[in-house]
């Protein structure tokens, strides 16, 4: 489970980072809007926690981008108010929770884990084609394939991103934990598992190659 925190102190926030880490989820930090929106863009996250300061509007106005480019992310918001009407602004722009500061973790890791299980479901229904992130299964036509690992990965995420060029960098990004230690080729190979593995023996194509850019999921598309 990969989790977003967009909150403006620098040291809450590595606290956040360091205590999903410590339970088992992946977390990213954005300093700024900006960071906050690449992030976005680049990978599929689970949850969002969002920080909203005592004074200013700061980052409550995201929750309607977040939710329109992933409407299956969840949006925890952590705030310094303590009045109602905040907390009903908060559910009422699409937040999902609403946790008043300061923060008890034990707490915060439990709502979570309450939150991540009966949200939205992440799994992907095209035709015949199921693709379930959270158990790592695939089903086509009432038949389970064999696809795990990275490869399980690259599919989802560009099915995740359906009709959308994604070049090998936004995937390495996107999927490997520390991008910068592999090599493009690795896409390449998860790429051709997928094929070999799905799409020829199913006469179906999922990912097509779009040259000199990256890759983007076609499916249905009946091999001729």
């Amino acid at each position: 489970m990969r989790v977003l925190i967009m909150e403006e102190e620098a040291t809450l926030s590595k606290t956040l980072s360091d205590k999903l880490i410590e339970a088992d989820y992946q977390a990213d930090i954005a300093e700024n809007l900006g960071d906050a929106k690449y992030y976005l863009d680049i990978r599929n996250y689970d949850l969002v926690l969002l920080g909203w300061a005592k004074t200013g509007v700061g980052n409550i106005g995201m929750i309607a981008d977040i939710k329109n480019k992933a409407h299956k992310t969840s949006v925890i918001v952590l705030s310094e108010r303590d009045d109602k009407e905040s907390e009903i602004e908060a559910l009422r722009s699409g937040a999902d929770d609403f946790i008043r500061k300061p923060l008890d973790y034990d707490i915060l890791l439990v709502r979570i884990e309450a939150k991540l299980r009966f949200g939205a479901s992440n799994i992907i229904e095209i035709d015949d084609l199921l693709i379930n992130p959270e158990e790592e299964k695939i089903i086509y036509q009432d038949e389970e394939i064999e696809l795990k690992g990275k490869p399980f990965e690259v599919l989802t995420h560009l099915a995740m991103h359906k009709d959308q060029i994604v070049s090998k960098e936004q995937l390495l990004d996107a999927i490997w934990e520390e991008p910068e230690l592999v090599t493009p080729n690795v896409i390449e190979v998860a790429i051709n598992q997928i094929r070999q593995k799905m799409d020829k023996p199913l006469n179906i194509t999922t990912i097509e190659t779009v040259r000199r850019r990256g890759y983007r999921f076609c499916f249905p598309k009946q091999i001729s």
